[in-house]
Parts: C-alpha cells; structure tokens; sequence
C-alpha cells in the first residue's frame, strides 16, 4: 500500500567508493560478454585473413600427405601410425598462431569493461545463487529481457546477412565445384573468411548496445538506499559518542602539547584573570611573534602557573590579551596590526631579563598606552 511505503528504503542514492570497493572485492563488476564475443570473433576472422594461407597451405600439406600413399607405403605397418602423427603436427603448426592470438584476445577483451579482478568469493559456492525463485526473477527480469533481445538480433542480423552473401555469391559458389583441389581450396578459404569478417562485425551492433546496459545494470545494482548510505557513514566515522570521545582525547593531547611550550615563551599577556597568551619570539627564524598557547578561564590559570612556575615574564594587558586570543591562532604569527604593542612589551621584557643579570642596570619603564587598532578591541 502507499501508505506503508517506506521512501528510505528505495535504491534512489549512487554507491559510495566504499560500497564500490566491497563490490569489486566479491568479484561483482560490470562485465560485456558481447564485447568479449566481438573482441574474439574480429580478431580471430582478421587473424584468418591474415594467415590465411599458413592454414591453407598446411591443409594442403595433410591432405597430400593422407590421401596420396606410395606403393612401398601400403604394406608398411607404422606409416598409418607415422601419418596420423604428421597431419596432427601440421594442424597444430597450421592453427597455433590463430590460438595464441585468439587466447591474448579472450584474456584482455574482459578488461576492457571493470577492468582485471581476481576475487576468492567470486569463484566460492554461494547457496544463494542456486535459489530457484532467484534464477526465474533472473530470466524473467530487466537482465533476461535483454539477453533475448540481443538473442534475437544476433540471430536476424547473422540470417539475414547470410541470406545475402547466398544471394549475391551463388554463381561463384556453385562454380567452386568445377575448379581443381588447389584453388578451389583457396577460392573457398577466401570466400569463408569474407563471410566471417561480415559476420563478426555484425557484433559490433551488438556490443554498442551491450556496454552501456551492463554499466548502467551494474549502476543500478549498486544502488543504495539513504538509510543505507547513513549507516555506512556511521561506520566510517564512527558513532557520534564515539567521535564525542575521540574529539575529546585529541583537544586533551593538544592542551598537553600546549602547556608544554608555554616555559619556552618570552612573555605571557594576560587580562588578568579570564584570558592569557603565550608569545614566543626568535629573531634568526621567525618574521614575527608567534602564539604558542592561549586559554581562557581554567586554562588561562594553567597557563599563569606554569609560567609563574619557570619563571615566564606575565605582563597584564586586559584589551591586548583579548585582542591577541580572538584575533590568532596557536602555531601562527601575530596579527599585523599587533606588532608595535608587542615590541614595546618584548622591550619590556628584554631589559628585565638584563636588569635580573646585572642589578646595576636601571629598571625599564612599564609600558602603559599599548597602541591596539579598534579593529581588533575586544570588550
């Protein structure tokens, strides 16, 4: 009934790379045997065309040899056993070229469409597919349509051509009779190998049909439903608790980190309590200042007592240390427009460290009128 029709359920969705590659694993690929058929069938009648004369002539070779015995021969015991052994030695001489190329043709044509696939559960018995109910669906689907009417084209396309060639070649074929051994051989051979390049290029019509059925049938197998598609991605990404956790775990692993380079910063700008920034500045391979760790409330604290704790310059700037947290990111430089107010704190900075080695020195000036762009204020 429409009413108990569950939209989620319907294969509306194309299949994800992951669907994809389960299908290719289970040896399910789109697959041609029309354009394996014309591969072979073309190959092979052009193959004829080409060594023809190497099969006639072994032809030849075979018939002389079985049909025409010399007196002496008669009576001997082994000749029949030693002739038999030379005609199959010249068959296999005359048709092993035709077979080698034939096997390269039927090994590389399926490539062409899916490519080369060597599954285990492809070739495993599968119970299922020995359902009886599943094979009549098979024959009486979508897929079974299709093949009878390639069936059926092959069939009136190779009768109608035949009739044709018939037709047109009957003269010639009825004076085959009246030519000697040799060129009527040839003169068949040549006429027979014609017809089999005519026929073999019927296929073509027939793979031009074929190929992007296949494509679109296997498409249309691998179709997903939405529920579908959402339960793989909550497989992939896993549970949203899950990446909660995960989420969770990496934030603390990069506090760790953090509050780890926080003794090796030159200064640390706080505001006072709910915000601070560690900055660290080395002339030789940094362009500017650079944030190294920043936090708020708790982790501003942390951040204060580790930097109390090794003895990290805390210089108190309430609009600066906001201005400096909303506007940078950990690993990266200051903002532009920061620079002249950090200089003056790096200053600062500076000549207490020298003030701390020689007590002699006059102790620096606390900056007072930082100059920060209104852009950046934070209130």
């Amino acid at each position: 009934m429409a009413e108990g029709r569950d939209d989620s359920q319907e294969k509306t969705e194309q299949a994800t790379p992951k669907r994809q590659l389960e299908s290719k694993e289970k040896g399910q690929v789109s697959r041609s045997r029309e354009l394996s058929t014309m591969a072979i069938l073309i190959v092979a009648s052009t193959s004829l065309f080409m060594i023809g004369d190497n099969i006639i002539n072994s032809i030849l070779r075979i018939m002389r040899n079985c049909f025409v015995i010399s007196r002496e021969h008669i009576f001997s015991v082994g000749h029949m056993t030693n002739a038999l052994a030379d005609a199959g030695a010249n068959a296999l001489l005359g048709v092993a070229p035709l077979f080698f190329i034939l096997s390269i043709t039927a090994f590389v044509a399926p490539l062409a469409v899916g490519g080369w696939v060597f599954s285990a559960k492809a070739v495993s018995l599968q119970w299922d597919k020995l359902d009886p109910l599943k094979g009549i669906k098979k024959v009486f689907g979508t897929n079974g349509l299709m093949e009878l009417v390639k069936a059926l084209a092959k069939f009136v396309l190779i009768i109608g051509l035949a009739i044709l060639l018939i037709w047109l070649e009957l003269d010639e074929l009825l004076l085959l009779g009246q030519n000697g051994i040799r060129p009527g051989l040839y003169e068949a051979s040549v006429a027979i190998i014609w017809a089999f390049i005519l026929f073999s290029s019927t296929t073509i019509l027939i793979a031009v049909v074929d190929v992007p059925f296949q494509l679109w049938q296997h498409s249309k197998q691998l179709k997903m439903s939405k529920q579908e598609v959402k339960d793989e991605m909550k497989e992939t990404e896993g549970k949203p608790e899950v990446k909660a956790h995960i989420r969770e775990m990496q934030q603390q692993l990069a506090n760790q980190r953090m509050m780890e380079n926080v003794p090796k910063a030159d200064v640390i700008i706080t505001n006072p309590t709910h915000f601070a920034v560690a900055l660290l500045y080395e002339q030789k391979k940094m362009g500017a200042p650079r944030v190294i760790a920043r936090g708020v409330d708790f982790m501003a604290q942390r951040i204060r007592l580790i930097a109390n704790q090794h003895e990290v310059t805390v210089f108190q700037a309430p609009l600066l240390a906001r201005a400096l947290y909303y506007n940078s990111k950990i690993g990266k430089e200051i903002p532009a427009g920061l620079y002249l107010a950090i200089a003056q704190i790096l200053a600062y900075v500076y000549q207490l460290r020298a003030k701390r080695k020689d007590p002699h020195i006059f102790a620096p000036a606390r900056p007072g009128d930082l100059p920060i762009p209104d852009e950046y204020k934070k209130y």
